[in-house]
């Protein structure tokens, strides 16, 4: 069995250590944008899963600088690990839909603090323009970019569905372009989408493995209170992942993945006070032991089954 440190897939941690020796850490920043699925350019309601913190529900305060809230999110994790270095991660709502000029300002705020070692950025692949890719590259000469694209599933019925609001090829063409500039790109799925079968969600785990990205999160489906899931999963017939068959899902990813890929999340935080369902999710690391448990009985490991880039 191939191991990367001791998990049988490459994780983040991993990733970090090899590119900088030590345990790094992400502090969760809020740049103070929004989305055009929620300011009326594409719609005003947001994806049906979103809350109305964006996907920034850890992320800092927008009221506070950029800095401030860097010190602020060392702090609370200093008090718990020994923290030395940090990746700045602007993770709510759509990082890169502002004036660059606005940009500019609070990535190069970002990268300007001595302990941040580098910068992430969560975004939508139909919002990186022209100027705003040339900015991220020339970041990406002073300390590394990675940018992180919400694509959920490459399935068009369900992206429509869930209000993504934009066709696969639009995300093809950005991780393209990204790639063309030298900037990492990590991906964002969502496994137990509503109407999505194990076999859709190979099917995208292959279509991602054709691309050339550098990381994945792979994102558990969570109801959350004052979203238009919450009102969906109140109706007959809604399947939520029950933990066994997540974990039985997770697996069958990590096998299907090619081993170069870095594997950022195989769940995910869903806010306690707003969270509906699934109910289990909540006790994370028990979720985590569990899959490396089960990939250790099963004997297998991240690319078991990859048969090589198509």
């Amino acid at each position: 069995m191939r191991l990367w440190g001791e998990k049988p897939y490459r994780s983040l941690d991993y990733h970090l250590r090899e590119r900088y020796g030590e345990k790094i850490y992400k502090v969760s920043l809020n740049g103070g944008m929004t989305c055009p699925n929620r300011d009326g350019t594409l719609g005003s309601r947001g994806c049906i899963f979103c809350s109305a913190g964006g996907s920034g529900d850890f992320a800092g305060d927008a009221a506070m600088s950029v800095t401030e809230q860097i010190e602020e999110q060392k702090a609370g994790i200093s008090g718990k690990f020994p923290a030395r270095h940090f990746i700045a991660y602007f993770q709510a709502y759509t990082n890169t839909y502002a004036p660059v000029g606005y940009l500019e300002r609070i990535f190069t705020e970002a990268l300007a603090h001595p302990d941040v070692v580098g910068l992430s950025i969560g975004t939508r692949p139909d919002c990186l323009p022209d100027d705003v890719l040339e900015l991220l590259t020339a970041l990406n000469r002073e300390k590394p970019v990675s940018v992180e694209l919400g694509l959920q599933t490459i399935h068009e019925e369900t992206a429509a569905f869930i209000r993504r609001g934009y066709p696969l090829s639009c995300f093809t063409e950005a991780a393209e372009r990204l790639r063309g500039a030298g900037l990492e790109v990590v991906v964002h799925t969502i496994l137990g989408l509503p109407g999505e079968s194990k076999k859709d969600v190979l099917q995208t785990m292959q279509y991602l493995n054709s691309r050339d990205i550098q990381g994945i999160k792979l994102q558990l489906l969570h109801v959350l209170k004052g979203t238009d899931l919450a009102g969906y999963y109140a109706s007959p017939g809604f399947h939520v992942l029950n933990r066994e068959e997540y974990i039985d899902m997770v697996i069958c990813c990590l096998e299907s993945l090619s081993p170069d890929i870095t594997i950022h999340r195989l769940t995910g935080d869903g806010p306690k006070e707003l969270l509906i369902a699934p109910l289990w999710s909540m006790r994370k690391r028990e979720v985590l032991n569990r899959i490396h448990h089960e990939m250790k009985m099963r004997q297998t490991w991240q690319g078991r089954c990859f048969t090589g880039k198509e």
